[in-house]
């Protein structure tokens, strides 16, 4: 593995990531490919290194009382690292955004005009307790010509640290600098206090984690920052929803991985389904593990459930919990989302295509669903291979950023000789 960060200095490495942004914003697409498949090549040979390393962190995350949900959001394994490496490989297969035109005229004098995508430059991300968000992030970076410092947090310094070996060794294979990937993980909290303040030696800076990590990296930064956001994640069961979606979508949207950001954490239900669909639902959550945080008129609804509390309807469990509501209408669900969502993902299960529609309409989200479970707000499901994260703000990027993401424009002009009059 790489040692070239072993020794140096927070600002040595920021310079030379730095430095190393000027070689790859020009680097051909063929090169970066080549950097790509060597990483996800990488990985892979790398199994029984990352794994042990992986295990050492997990020992002190149980040892350290790290909450269940981010246990399983550190945890890798020979499966997670081979949906590591097809993510990677994935990136290959997508365009190269770098030089792409966005928009362009001829001016009445001759003079040509175009607009076109270029890297960042070097970006930043601050996380905890992903090693999955180092690889996804790298591997986007190189592929828009971006050179990537990470932070990813003490809960898994070494996994991380193997990974990032991993990575720079697979760039310099590829005759790419090395240091376009740099770690800085062994600089702790004043590390990242640093890096939000490295202004002119990064040029962006994406947080992922709690709600707590994300307003901290926006309050505290001189950088730039596009912010991603908490999941605090709601579906609706309209009272024309059907029960089988109703069942299979929520079931879905609770239970298949709970620690992550777009599982559902507050269910809605329409008053006047609350009778036909609260009994299958919620009898499917608690068949799951799920512990249901219901109100009085859904309590009696649910097996072993408890009394929900305002708390829980602003609380992003990460975990086999969920919170229950019944609401009015169409516009008691919607008021409820607009003062408890973070502006992640929504949902609503119906029939009704006027409900849809208005839905679709009013609720001010990254991203609004109809008829589909809130897992699919996901780079990797959008076609967009990995992802950076999924930003819930408005300028630039929103919803899940995939390479467009990572680039900026500039304005290229072509004359012959034109002057202003």
């Amino acid at each position: 593995m790489s040692q070239t960060t072993a020794a140096t200095t927070l600002a040595e490495r920021l310079s030379a990531a730095k430095r190393a942004s000027i070689e790859l914003a020009t680097a051909t697409t063929d090169r970066k490919d080549a950097a790509l498949r060597a990483i996800a090549d990488g990985v892979l040979a790398a199994a029984d290194e990352i794994l042990a390393a992986n295990e050492l962190d997990l020992a002190n995350g149980r040892e350290n009382g790290l909450s269940t949900g981010l246990l399983d959001r550190l945890t890798l394994s020979p499966t997670r690292l081979q949906g590591l490496a097809d993510a990677v490989l994935d990136v290959v297969g997508l365009t190269d955004p770098v030089g792409q035109a966005v928009r362009g005229s001829a001016l009445p004098n001759g003079v040509r005009i175009t607009q076109v995508r270029v890297p960042f430059g070097v970006v930043g991300a601050i996380y905890e307790a992903r090693p999955n968000v180092t690889v996804d992030i790298a591997a986007l970076a190189v592929k828009s010509g971006n050179a990537v410092v990470l932070r990813g947090g003490s809960a898994a310094i070494n996994t991380n640290r193997v990974l990032v070996g991993v990575i720079q060794d697979a760039l310099a294979s590829a005759g790419l600098p090395g240091d376009a990937a740099q770690t800085i993980d062994d600089f702790g909290r004043d590390g990242a206090t640093e890096l939000m303040r490295a202004r002119g030696f990064v040029d962006v800076l994406i947080p992922r984690g709690s709600a707590d990590l994300i307003r901290t990296v926006v309050t505290e930064s001189t950088v730039p920052v596009i912010e991603t956001g908490a999941g605090v994640v709601h579906i609706l069961l309209d009272e024309s929803a059907r029960e089988d979606w109703a069942v299979d979508i929520v079931r879905n949207a609770k239970v298949q991985r709970p620690s992550v950001c777009n599982a559902v954490e507050t269910l809605l239900v329409h008053r006047a389904a609350a009778e036909r669909l609260l009994p299958p639902v919620l009898g499917a959550l608690a068949d799951a593990g799920v512990t249901i945080h219901a109100d009085e008129t859904a309590l009696p609804y649910a097996p072993g459930g408890v009394a929900v509390s305002e708390e829980d309807y602003a609380t992003e469990h990460m975990s086999l919990d969920i919170s229950v509501r019944v609401v009015d209408d169409l516009d008691a669900a919607i008021a409820h989302i607009r003062r408890y969502s973070t502006q992640h993902t929504e949902a609503i299960v119906t029939n009704d295509l006027a409900n849809a529609e208005r839905f679709l309409n009013e609720v001010d989200s990254a991203v609004v669903m109809v008829n589909a479970s809130t897992r699919f707000t996901d780079g990797g499901e959008f076609g967009f291979g990995a992802e950076v994260g999924i930003s819930t703000q408005k300028l630039h990027a929103r919803g899940p950023m995939g390479l467009p993401e990572l680039t900026s424009t500039k304005w290229i002009v072509r004359g012959s000789g034109q002057i202003r009059a």
